[in-house]
């Protein structure tokens, strides 16, 4: 019996599946099919041998999916449904913008023009109470205009329906009846701010079509094979849903597949004692990094699409673990630009024509082509020989970098390894340093395909003591799916002040949330003894216009509570923003986290191998490293390298999903999980 789990990446399709009973890893990799994610699914399924009726358990994700129709703009045509006199809200959105000097700036075209924003008689008040009830005569003739002007789905999003969502109900009860694709607001968030909660609701209906298309595929082509168990979907916040569920919100699946890959170092990290961790997942079309402090894997507040410098871009108000990406992937293109310097990315070959060296036609250097010039990527052994690399097509590609600097082709794959590996290192300050943390407090953990290239030359950057290249790195973050729980979020605005008068209500507003995750768990067939709940509060100082969030589970709520939770915030507050107030503090949101425990595979650990690394040699190999030049480097197989025996670097580590890079200022060993493990040193 076999627990499965898949993940949709940009270029490759990564399997991972455990054999509960043995605890064999069966691995799979293939390239993704862009056309029809499910088609990439099934064929990685199919190469890897298992069989349907022995999958006891299948994650899958298609978060690639939603993303790309969302920036691609290839979602369905959607209407609004909203109060009378808030159409315009998508259009005016907010007074601030990412740069405000910029004279040229346009705010976010919104996804649903003015003809398609409709109205209806309503008012809610922001306490919940009715100030004009809903005309169902209103109702009826916008969804009849709706259907007239084409819509394939719709958004409902009322004013100040997260107070009392009674009317958004009704709305929808109506709205089921002429609709396939509805999405309404209170099902998504519970929290305020208008503009934000609009087009996260505008989002969901957009892609909500196209999701279901896809996971209707999937699962039917699942059961073909012989799937008979639930499916599940991995979600942005770290959690996993039943397909179902996923098909409802699809709005969840926007950042679901880097979420796999941070869960995964999370569990890594515990079960090797290391709480604070650095995440990397470098793959064939973009670099991802999140940090895990104390256990606890972090969200975005304030996740926004398209979102740059100078682009306000589009917020999405649901829960997403705080992920920070680049396009600087092992397919991202080498390019000069118009004053002669050289960048990588963040256009990418992807899997079609692919690199160069892939021999499918692609003729544009790329990070890949460099690795293999510089003699560190094995031509004969890529993805355990399954792909042969053509180091000729490579070189002729890197060449026109080469021409344009005048130097060797090593010279300029060796440039353009270090360009990339400098966009890696600005990503992994971006979420560490910017925001309050030093690096050297933590460990790296490197995985995707491209990762474990890149560990040792980003290590020494960050000044980290200690990086980790976990088992079967290019899968990493479809083995942390196989470690993801059942998760449901709920969130609930309370404007009120933080201290001991409001501890009693603070009791009252979490079992109200609890309550209701418990029923949401408990019709998935979750039993009560495998519920666990987080407790999160949003907070500010009083006048503050945006929130810190501080963990304050599990906890009766009173006065010495009180006082723990408010010198959390100062700290956190000081950390981020580097002060502290003496202003009282407020609370603006509840945040809830309903989990239903599922069983994880465990971490197997090795036996004291007693083989040496003259067994695990496969040579030397003559490669360009970075920043030293030509050097004879020793060549291992990774799977039979000693257990806890060190040795210095420079090496290549070779395995089926990935190469791994050691610097000679660094040394390395396997752990007793498997896991090799750099300890930075000084240059040799």
């Amino acid at each position: 019996m076999y627990r499965v789990a898949v993940d949709v990446g940009g270029t490759f399709t990564d399997l991972c599946a455990l054999n509960e009973e043995n605890g064999e890893v069966v691995l799979g990799k293939g390239l993704t099919t862009s056309h029809d994610y499910s088609e990439g699914v099934m064929s990685v399924l199919r190469s890897s041998g298992l069989r349907g009726e022995y999958i006891t358990r299948f994650v899958g994700t298609g978060s690639t999916l939603v993303i790309n129709a969302i920036i691609e703009r290839k979602g369905v045509k959607t209407a609004l449904v909203t109060t009378k006199g808030f159409r315009d809200v998508l259009e005016i959105q907010r007074s601030n913008r990412p740069d405000m000097y910029n004279y040229s700036y346009r705010k976010p075209v919104p996804f649903v023009p003015r003809f398609l924003r409709l109205e209806v008689l309503e008012r809610v008040a922001s306490d919940g109470s009715v100030v004009r009830k809903l005309s169902s005569r209103s109702v009826a003739a916008v969804l009849k205009k709706a259907r007239r002007l084409g819509a394939e789905s719709l958004a409902v999003c009322l004013y100040n329906s997260y107070a009392n969502p009674d009317h958004e109900k009704a709305v929808y009860r109506m709205a089921k009846k002429i609709f396939k694709h509805v999405s309404v607001s209170h099902q998504i968030t519970r929290e305020w701010r208008e503009y934000e909660r609009m087009n996260t609701t505008v989002l969901d209906a957009y892609v909500k079509p196209i999701l279901d298309d896809y996971l209707s595929r999937l699962q039917a082509k699942l059961r073909e094979l012989g799937v008979k168990i639930p499916v599940h979907v991995i979600q942005s916040n770290g959690g996993v849903a039943v397909l179902d569920k996923a098909r409802d919100t699809p709005i969840l699946q926007i950042e679901s597949g880097p979420a796999g890959g941070v869960i995964g170092a999370r569990e890594l990290g515990a079960a090797m004692g290391v709480l604070n961790v650095i995440s990397l997942d470098v793959g064939g079309t973009t670099a991802k990094a999140s940090l895990i402090e104390n256990g606890r894997v972090r969200l975005n507040p304030d996740y926004r699409v398209e979102r740059t410098p100078s682009y306000a871009g589009y917020p999405v108000k649901t829960p997403v673990v705080d992920i920070v990406e680049i396009g600087a992937g092992g397919g991202s293109v080498a390019w000069i630009d118009e004053v002669g310097s050289l960048k990588i990315g963040p256009r990418s070959a992807g899997a079609y024509p692919g690199p160069a060296c892939y021999g499918r036609g692609g003729v544009e250097p790329t990070v890949t082509d460099a690795y293999l010039v510089a003699g560190i990527l094995n031509p004969e052994y890529f993805l355990g020989s399954e792909i042969k690399l053509d180091k000729k097509a490579a070189e002729r590609a890197l060449s026109k970098i080469a021409d344009h600097f005048r130097t060797s082709v090593e010279e300029a794959a060796a440039g353009v390894i270090r360009v990339a590996a400098g966009n890696m290192v600005n990503l992994l300050r971006l979420v560490s340093v910017a925001r309050g943390y030093d690096p050297r407090d933590f460990t790296l953990v490197a995985f995707g395909g491209a990762g474990p290239m890149f560990a040792s030359l980003l290590a020494r950057e960050l000044q980290t003591s200690r990086t980790i290249i976990p088992r079967n790195p290019g899968v990493f973050s479809a083995w942390g799916m196989l470690m993801t729980d059942l998760r449901h979020d709920f969130k609930m605005t309370k404007v009120m002040r933080l201290d001991e008068s409001n501890a009693e209500s603070l009791n009252e507003l979490f079992k109200s949330l609890e309550d209701e995750g418990r029923q949401v768990l408990s019709q998935q067939g979750v039993e009560e003894k495998d519920m666990y709940f987080v407790r999160t509060l949003d907070l500010r100082y009083y006048g503050q216009e945006h929130t810190v969030n501080v963990d304050v589970s599990p906890s009766v709520f009173d006065g010495r509570k009180i006082r723990e939770i408010v010198e959390s915030f100062h700290q956190a507050h000081q950390r981020e923003y580097t002060f502290r107030l003496d202003s009282p503090v407020e609370i603006v949101n509840l945040h809830l986290a309903a989990f239903a425990r599922v069983s994880k595979p465990r971490m197997t650990m090795l036996d004291e191998r007693g083989g040496s690394f003259e067994e695990a040699s496969k040579g030397h190999r003559r490669v360009y490293l970075p920043g030293v030049g030509f050097v004879e480097t020793p060549v291992y197989e990774r799977e039979r390298l000693p257990v806890g025996r060190s040795r210095r670097g420079p090496a290549v580590i070779e395995e089926k999903t990935s190469t791994t890079l050691v610097m000679p200022y660094d040394s390395f060993q396997v752990d007793q999980f498997g896991n090799i493990v750099l300890t930075s040193g000084e240059v040799a």
